[in-house]
């Protein structure tokens, strides 16, 4: 089954220590079912000191999500969504917006 989510989509996510929160996905990986969203799921990340100019120490930074944990948001109504498929008059196929037929995401 193909994922409801794109890379550059604007999402909510609706389970999770994050629940309510909104952000836009960076990266997408489909084999795993999971989703990397910007500010959303920050782990904390001990590295090593790899020279004098980089610096080891604690960094935060966004780890994957559940790609189930997330819905995305329409541009245009603003609404959680599952988004529908659908073709276009020249037969392209898009994503749209199940409550107010709105195109989703890259045209």
């Amino acid at each position: 089954m193909p994922m409801r989510v794109a890379k550059d989509d604007t999402v909510k996510v609706i389970a999770g220590d994050d629940k309510g929160k909104t952000g836009r996905v960076l990266k997408v990986y489909p084999d795993k079912n999971r989703v990397l969203v910007e500010g959303i799921n920050f782990v904390k990340r001990h590295t090593r000191q790899r020279s004098r100019v980089q610096p080891g120490g604690i960094v935060e930074k966004e780890a994957p999500i559940n790609a189930s944990n997330v819905m995305v948001v329409c541009p245009r109504c603003g609404e959680v969504t599952v988004p529908k498929r659908s073709r276009l008059a020249e037969g392209r196929p898009v994503r749209i917006c199940a409550k107010c037929n709105e195109i989703v995401g890259k045209t």
